[in-house]
């Protein structure tokens, strides 16, 4: 398991090759990114803030109860924080499992999480002004999944 809360970019096509290389054992790796949208075309940049240490503990721990939650060989999660800029990456998860099923749920598990309960804030510079991003019913109502 591998969980990185950094400032840098990441390569995405290294990080997957290195997560994906050598499993054997897993019949399926999902990845996914996300990446700053420019929403109606006011969008400058997004500020994202963290406190690091309560952070990355509570990234490994949704980490761990995807691995008890779904049959994972591994699990990927990468997060940026900083200003961000349009079309940059904010994030990436992977996860590796025998069968697709659980890879594929098990992923969207944790991108759920990381949308709304990541300890995270969000604020977006648009041409406008700025302002903090605030929770949607539609990204709260993705965990009852769950």
């Amino acid at each position: 398991m591998k969980i990185a809360v950094q400032e840098a970019p990441f390569d995405f096509g290294a990080e997957a090759t290195a997560f994906a290389q050598g499993r054997h054992d897993m019949g399926a790796v999902v990845t996914f990114t996300g990446v700053v949208r420019d929403v109606d075309g006011g969008l400058d940049a997004m500020e994202i803030e963290h406190y690091p240490g309560m952070t990355q503990r509570a990234l490994e721990q949704i980490a761990t109860e995807a691995m008890q939650r779904w049959s994972l060989g591994d699990v990927l999660v990468i997060h940026r924080y900083g200003r961000l800029e349009k079309g940059e990456q904010i994030m990436m998860v992977a996860t590796a499992a025998p069968h697709r099923k659980d890879a594929f749920e098990a992923a969207e598990f944790l991108m759920d999480y990381l949308k709304s309960r990541a300890p995270f804030w969000k604020k977006e510079h648009l041409r406008d002004g700025a302002g903090w991003v605030a929770a949607k019913d539609e990204d709260e109502a993705a965990l009852d999944r769950w």
